[in-house]
C-alpha cells in the first residue's frame, strides 16, 4: 500500500504513553465498554484468549442500526451530537504516521462523499493507546480489538492488535491493516447517518437472534463502506499496489463468525453470528470496492447477504 507521502490525520490522540498494561485483560477493573452515551463498536470485537490457546468471538460493543433506504448521507440531528474537541498529536513512529495517514485517507473520501449528498461529515478521532484506557463507553482494552465509539465519536485502537492479526489470525499486511481502520471509520458513518439510532429502538423489540441478525447487517455494511474508502482512496492517490486487495480480503474471512466459531469449538452456531461469515464479509467489502458508492452497501435491504 503507498501510503509515506499522503497526508496524516489532525485528529490523532497518542496515549500510549499513557496507557497502562494488560490489566484490565486479565481482571481488576475494566470489563467491556458499558452503556454511556453509546455503545462501543468494534472491527471483530474479538478476545484473542492466547494464553489459554483459543480463540473466539464476543459482541460487548455492537450497536445496532437499519439503514431506512436510499443511502442518503444526510446526518440524522437527533442522533448526532458535537463530538469533543479533544487533544491532538503527531505520532513519530512508523506505525503511528500509518495509521495518521490512513485515517487522512478515510476523511478525504467520506467529506467528499457527504458534500455530495448536501452535508457535512464530521470527523471522527483515532485514540492510539496500550493496554487500557477511559472512553465515552466505558474501559477500553486490548482485548476486545479495535472500536468505535459513538458516546465520544472516536476510533480506538492498540497496535498490537495488528501483531495478533499477523500472527495468530493469519492476516499480515498494510492494508488489511488499513481495512480495520476504514470499517471502524464506517462505524462513525453509522453513527452521523442515524443509522445506528434506529436500531437501537428496534433492539427493545426483537429477540436475541434477531438481535444478532441486525447486527450481521451492522458489520457487513461497516464491510462495504471500507470498501467504499478503498475505491475512492485508490482513485485519487493510487494507493493500491499488487496483492494489497487479498491483504484486506483474508483480513475479512479470518474474522467471519464462521471461521472464528470453528477455530474456537470446531463447529458454528448460525443464529449467534453477530458479524457474518467470512465469505459474506470478503463480498460485502468487494462490494464497496467495486460501486465506490453507499447505495450499494444497503445490507438492510437485501435478502440475500
Amino acid at each position: 500500500m503507498k501510503w509515506e507521502n499522503n497526508r496524516q490525520s489532525d485528529n490523532i490522540e497518542d496515549r500510549r504513553s499513557e496507557s497502562g498494561g494488560m490489566g484490565g485483560m486479565f481482571g481488576g477493573g475494566g470489563g467491556a465498554p458499558r452503556r454511556v452515551g453509546g455503545r462501543g463498536i468494534g472491527f471483530g470485537t474479538i478476545v484473542i484468549a492466547l494464553l489459554a490457546s483459543w480463540i473466539f468471538g464476543i459482541n460487548p460493543l455492537t450497536v445496532l442500526g437499519v439503514l431506512g433506504g436510499g443511502g442518503d448521507l444526510a446526518p440524522d440531528s437527533a442522533q448526532t451530537a458535537p463530538a469533543p474537541s479533544g487533544r491532538t498529536d503527531k505520532p513519530d513512529d512508523e506505525m503511528g504516521r500509518f495509521v495518521s495517514s490512513v485515517l487522512a485517507g478515510t476523511e478525504d473520501v467520506w467529506t467528499t462523499l457527504f458534500q455530495q449528498s448536501g452535508s457535512q461529515y464530521e470527523k471522527p478521532h483515532m485514540v492510539l493507546y496500550r493496554g487500557v484506557t477511559p472512553t465515552a463507553c466505558g474501559t477500553g482494552q486490548s482485548a476486545m480489538g479495535p472500536f468505535y465509539c459513538p458516546g465520544d465519536h472516536k476510533v480506538y485502537i492498540d497496535l498490537a492488535f495488528y501483531d495478533t492479526m499477523r500472527r495468530q489470525l493469519g492476516a499480515p499486511g498494510d492494508f488489511a491493516q488499513a481495512y480495520v481502520i476504514a470499517h471502524e471509520v464506517g462505524h462513525h458513518v453509522q453513527n452521523l447517518t442515524g443509522i445506528s439510532g434506529k436500531v437501537e429502538q428496534a433492539r427493545q423489540r426483537v429477540s436475541e437472534r434477531e438481535y444478532n441478525a441486525l447486527s450481521v447487517r451492522l458489520e457487513l455494511q461497516a464491510d462495504c463502506f471500507a470498501g467504499i474508502w478503498a475505491f475512492h482512496n485508490h482513485k485519487s492517490k493510487a494507493i493500491l499496489e499488487p496483492g494489497d486487495v487479498e491483504e484486506a480480503l483474508n483480513a475479512a474471512a479470518a474474522i467471519g463468525d464462521d471461521t472464528l466459531q470453528k477455530r474456537s469449538q470446531g463447529y458454528a452456531v448460525p443464529d449467534s453470528f453477530t458479524h457474518g461469515t467470512s465469505e459474506q464479509r470478503q463480498r460485502w467489502f468487494h462490494k464497496g470496492l467495486e460501486a465506490g458508492n453507499v447505495q450499494a452497501c444497503d445490507t438492510f435491504n437485501t435478502r440475500q447477504l
